[in-house]
């Protein structure tokens, strides 16, 4: 059952042959230097098929750069299967890994593939759409604690919306003891799409947690309503409450919570290893999904912005891409990537990977290597592009190897060969 892959030749571009119900488009579906053993110079940019607009990116290197290849040998295998629609994944101290199914269950997986029963305990998720069980983490102090946060898809009486809990893992690791609700992401809408959904713990302990802005036409401006907690990256305190230091706190009109504003589906957070910044991956429509380096209190544009095109093929708001006071995207995809979880590379097993940014693609069914030099890309390699996944989250383990889930319930492991 377990298969292997070269996957050092798998850098020419591949087709993207499936797509989203919510991200379609035309065609189918920092460090101080880069790596200098990758070479970033003698191959093309890994993308081929037209863009569907003619937008212009605001600077050099926003879109389309050159693609990288990476010159030590490595693989991919699949170690196991039978997850049902796995969508956040993390290592556990032990280097076993815990993971989240979107009907509602915590799994655990051995490094050699064993798979637990479903974790019970865990408040009922709405699953419909987009929703469900989403991200997940363990609290910085889970070897003493044993708390584990996650993001869900809670009911309420005026629909659906994202929410954060919290439990405490129980000793036979059968059950989430305690779990409870810590926040919820308001307004409520009755709708299934874009929840964001992604957690993680910044440097003093807080939580960093993305939502989306819902989707629909009618909640769609509430991206750029400092009142509203959709389509933002939220920073709270392990209870819920705004972390102390947030932009605007203390500011009319304007929720204390909120980090950064004007997100669209925000499904991928990750700090740099380095420097501490926070890089963030989000959907766009019909092309224009971004990369983006968060800075306390700026605006990242959606939907006043966007180097995408409606679902239909109509332009955005004005149709523009540039506006004074709202921040470009370090980078952006046209056709779309479908970017879900990512991470950062610290293992030493790939030393050319250090500090690389690895991005899930589901759509585009291949994770994305993205080089950094400066807080901008300078190179771009496709992996694991022929198993043909939809490639939903990505984590580091204690070994130092790379784990991918995805969603018809596959766990890879990535390391060199």
């Amino acid at each position: 059952m377990k298969t292997k892959l070269t996957i050092s030749l798998l850098t020419v571009s591949l087709g993207l042959t499936a797509c989203n119900s919510n991200h379609a488009n035309s065609n189918s579906s920092s460090d101080s230097s880069a790596n200098s053993a990758t070479d970033t110079t003698s191959y093309p940019p890994v993308e081929t098929q037209k863009a569907n607009t003619s937008y212009k990116p605001a600077f050099a290197g926003q879109t389309r750069i050159k693609g990288a290849k990476t010159s030590t040998p490595f693989e991919g295998k699949v170690i196991a299967e039978g997850l049902k629609s796995p969508w956040g994944i993390t290592a556990l101290p032990d280097g076993r890994l815990l993971i989240s199914e979107k009907e509602g269950d915590f799994r655990i997986a051995t490094a050699d593939g064993k798979l637990s029963e479903p974790i019970k305990g865990l408040p009922q998720v709405n699953s419909s759409g987009q929703g469900g069980l989403l991200g997940l983490r363990l609290d910085p102090k889970f070897e003493s604690n044993r708390m584990i946060y996650w993001v869900f898809s809670d009911n309420t009486a005026a629909g659906t919306l994202t929410a954060v809990a919290k439990g405490k893992l129980s000793a036979d690791e059968k059950s989430i003891e305690g779990a409870k609700v810590i926040y919820q992401a308001t307004p409520a809408h009755k709708g299934n799409l874009h929840y964001g959904g992604r957690i993680i713990f910044d440097k003093e302990g807080n939580i960093i947690l993305s939502t989306g802005e819902r989707s629909d036409l009618v909640t769609r401006p509430l991206a750029q309503d400092l009142n509203a907690a959709l389509g933002k990256i939220l920073r709270i305190t392990t209870d819920g409450q705004p972390a102390p230091g947030n932009p605007f706190i203390g500011k009319a009109n304007a929720r204390p919570e909120i980090y950064s504003y004007g997100h669209r589906n925000p499904q991928g957070l990750a700090l740099h290893p380095e420097t501490g910044d926070l890089w963030e991956t989000e959907f766009g429509p019909r092309g224009g999904d971004e990369l983006n380096r968060i800075e306390a209190g700026r605006n990242y544009g959606w939907p006043t912005i966007t180097y995408g095109i409606e679902y239909k093929g109509d332009k955005v708001g004005a149709g523009i891409q540039q506006k004074d006071g709202l921040e470009q995207p370090v980078y952006y995809w046209d056709p779309v990537l479908s970017p879900s979880g990512i991470t950062f590379y610290t293992g030493q097993n790939i030393p050319e990977w250090k500090n690389n940014l690895f991005i899930c693609g589901l759509s585009s069914m291949h994770i994305a290597r993205i080089i950094l030099k400066d807080n901008k890309v300078v190179g771009e390699e496709r992996l694991l592009g022929s198993e043909g996944q939809r490639f939903r989250d990505i984590t580091q383990g204690k070994d130092g190897a790379l784990y991918a889930i995805t969603d018809i319930g596959k766990l890879y492991k990535i390391d060199k060969k």
